[in-house]
């Protein structure tokens, strides 16, 4: 499986505001946020440009980092969205919103999106019922995601659900029991990403 390897804390200090890639480290004064606003090397400090396609290129690099994305796959779901009828910005946001990955870390069984997307691809959620192991698979309305039975990463979750402040309002989520159900589809107001979705939709258009 092709994921990021690069330092997470890095990534944040480049877009110039938390992602919370790193699970609890983002909620203490360890995060590189806290102790460097600025972006790293040697020219962090200095001044930059602000171009129309600079700013669009820095939306596009943060909504990918947010979720966890590699180019190809952020660019495959822009290519989704766009064949949807609506907006394509919003038909963008709400393909990553429901990726298997995304709403198990929104339901608060991880404490970030990189240990969901572990959780799912080492089989420890089903849907419906159904093992899933593929962290992109797309869930919809009335789905049900639930912890396999006597599964091993039970207290790590469980863990995870005690740092869980609030669970997404189209999601429904029993921390007890471990389970979560999608209610409907998220709409542009209830999804809390950090981004302009327009500048990535002029971006890719060109």
């Amino acid at each position: 499986m092709a994921r990021d390897r690069g330092p997470k804390c890095k990534q944040c200090r480049r877009e110039g505001l938390k992602l919370f890639l790193k699970g609890e480290r983002c909620l203490t004064e360890k995060c590189a946020i806290e102790r460097r606003s600025y972006p790293p090397g040697e020219h962090g400090r200095g001044r930059i440009k602000q171009s129309e396609y600079l700013l669009q290129l820095r939306e596009k690099q943060k909504a990918r980092r947010y979720y966890g994305l590699l180019e190809t796959q952020f660019r495959n779901t822009y290519e989704k969205a766009s064949r949807q009828g609506g907006v394509t910005g919003e038909n963008l946001l709400r393909l990553l919103e429901t990726r298997l990955d995304n709403v198990v870390y929104r339901l608060g069984f991880a404490a970030s999106r990189a240990q969901a997307r572990q959780l799912v691809r080492h089989g420890h959620f089903s849907v419906n019922g159904r093992r899933v192991n593929i962290p992109s698979f797309g869930v919809k309305p009335e789905d049900v995601v639930t912890l396999k039975g006597s599964s091993a990463a039970e207290q790590v979750i469980r863990d995870a659900t005690d740092l869980t402040a609030s669970v997404a309002p189209w999601l429904q989520a029993d921390h007890e029991g471990l389970t979560g159900k999608v209610l409907k589809w998220p709409e542009r107001a209830e999804i809390d990403t950090p981004v302009q979705e327009q500048l990535i939709v002029e971006l890719y258009s060109k």
